[in-house]
């Protein structure tokens, strides 16, 4: 069975089994042409279902509202610690901080005001804002994860104040538009598919209505197609690869986004949240991020993988259902990501001889001790590295750089006391014989802490 038989395999499998009336889904990576199936019907009898067809995406919305967040902070429009009240008018809870409102721990309430979803009538712009003297903050800032579709709604009106314009257009303009994801949009569109309900005890299905989300629409308004979804989930986890001039966002700003702010159960540590980012690690430093998204008919999972062997980069899957209650969808997005690199693993690049370190960095290369333990430095990829003796095999070294006109003075850029100085202290030949690394002295041989060598007799 080919690779892409046994992800055609398990998107079937999951089709007939969770009883999805229409299923889309797309796998996007750098080695490979896009990869797409299609399984079901689109409920309209005049338009099959195709790679073409839209989907509701629910709650992946939030993942866009949090980078537009993002962007206005990278152009100096907020901080991430403001409180929403220092950028919108709000009659009350404007103490929420953005940083907050973002991970999910503001203790905003998860709802606008109102039964939204009994009548299916969401408020405006206006009045979503001005429902929050009716609101509730049902727990303190920061007490715990508390999921919150008010929350990053608000952050989506937020940003349009900000910006000049609604929150679609501002989204068009700013991410839709530069990565080309052309099939999403905020309307339904023509060749949106029908969203069901599906009978528990009988094969009938029964429509869903659609629900426009008015002043919510930053919490899960779009439509879009699986292929658009899968590279949006590549951006995700890889946005040197899919938008190397940065048009959208710096990469170095989504490392900050999938940091993670919270665990979302405190006694199951199995998922967390970053800055509007769902965190779903896979073991072995494998991490998936993206989001899951749910409206009436609709379920979907977005998510991009990162790390671990057999890894392309920029590997992005998404699996839309017209079903709501099929949640077995849920399990495949993160079931194609694995099975991508296990039987299409990415080819392995030989090594190849590279350049020595510089002079002024040779007598640093090899094994030092600290608090009894011992590190080894070395020179790879144009940088010095620092890895403990004995950290396993897959945990990322620590890197180096020098301070301008100090190469003596070097900062930890990632890895183990990532933002903590590095010191080196030279003899009168100008060999290193001592480091001081986040203030900790680095030694060539195994010291107490007095600084006396452990043989000594």
């Amino acid at each position: 069975m080919t690779p892409q038989q046994r992800l055609e395999r398990a998107v079937r499998k999951v089709q007939a089994e969770a009883r999805v009336p229409a299923l889309s889904v797309a796998l996007h990576r750098a080695d490979r042409g896009l990869w797409t199936c299609t399984v079901g019907s689109s409920g309209d009898p005049g338009r099959p279902l195709d790679a073409g067809s839209r989907f509701r995406i629910g709650s992946v919305t939030k993942t866009f509202t949090a980078v537009l967040v993002m962007q206005a902070r990278d152009d100096g429009l907020l901080d991430l610690d403001d409180p929403v009240s220092a950028h919108l008018d709000v009659p009350a809870h404007g103490g929420a901080t953005i940083r907050r409102l973002l991970s999910h721990t503001a203790g905003y309430q998860r709802e606008p005001h109102g039964d939204l979803w009994d009548v299916l009538v969401a408020p405006d712009d206006a009045a979503l804002l001005a429902d929050l003297a009716r609101a509730e903050r049902v727990l303190p800032n920061n007490r715990r994860y508390h999921y919150s579709n008010l929350g990053l709604a608000v952050l989506g009106q937020l940003v349009a104040r900000l910006r000049g314009g609604t929150w679609a257009q501002v989204l068009h303009e700013r991410i839709l538009e530069p990565l080309g994801l052309t099939a999403t949009t905020v309307p339904p569109p023509a060749e949106a598919v029908v969203g069901y309900l599906v009978d528990a005890y009988s094969d009938a299905a029964r429509p869903e209505p659609q629900l426009d989300m008015g002043g919510a629409g930053p919490a899960a308004q779009l439509w879009s197609t699986a292929a658009d979804m899968a590279r949006w989930a590549a951006f995700l986890a890889a946005p040197r690869m899919v938008d190397p001039g940065g048009l959208v966002l710096a990469p170095e700003t989504l490392d900050e986004m999938r940091w993670p702010q919270t665990t979302t159960d405190e006694t199951l540590w199995s998922g967390g949240f970053g800055l509007g980012l769902i965190l779903a690690p896979q073991g072995r430093r494998v991490m998936h991020v993206g989001h899951d998204g749910a409206m009436p008919g609709f379920l979907a999972g977005v998510y991009g993988r990162r790390g671990g062997e057999g890894n392309p980069g920029a590997l992005g899957a998404a699996v839309l259902a017209s079903s709501g209650t099929a949640t077995e969808i849920n399990d495949l997005v993160h079931e194609l990501l694995a099975l991508a690199v296990e039987a299409d693993p990415a080819g392995i690049t030989p090594w190849k001889p590279g350049r020595a370190a510089p002079p002024a960095y040779q007598s640093v290369l090899g094994p030092w001790w600290s608090e009894g333990f011992a590190h080894v430095f070395s020179w790879h990829d144009g940088a010095l590295q620092s890895r403990g003796a004995d950290a396993p095999a897959d945990r990322p070294p620590s890197v180096f750089r020098p301070l301008p006109d100090q190469p003596d003075v070097l900062r930890t850029v990632s890895g183990r006391e990532a933002g903590e100085l590095l010191r080196l202290t030279r003899d009168d030949d100008g060999r290193v014989v001592r480091m001081h690394w986040a203030t900790y002295r680095f030694t060539r041989t195994q010291e107490t802490f007095d600084g006396v060598p452990v043989s000594q007799g």
